[in-house]
């Protein structure tokens, strides 16, 4: 899908969208009131999307690695 918003504002509630279709286990239907129609169905929809974990990193844990790459 190769689509532009106009704002910020359209673009988080196309991917709230996308988020609420993914919770729900529904297909996504969405339009952004002009031009864009779009209609995904759950199957498609769980399969196509990248999952991905995230770990917190502290500062010192970022400053101490940069230290580490100096030396």
């Amino acid at each position: 899908m190769n689509e532009n918003f106009v704002d910020a504002t359209q673009f988080k509630i196309f991917l709230k969208s996308i988020h609420g279709a993914l919770v729900l286990k529904e297909s996504l239907s969405f339009f952004n009131g002009d031009s864009m129609l779009v209609h995904i169905p759950a199957s498609q929809l769980k399969e196509c999307i990248v999952l991905t974990s995230t770990k917190e990193v502290s500062i010192t844990d970022h400053v101490k690695s940069k230290i580490e790459s100096l030396v």
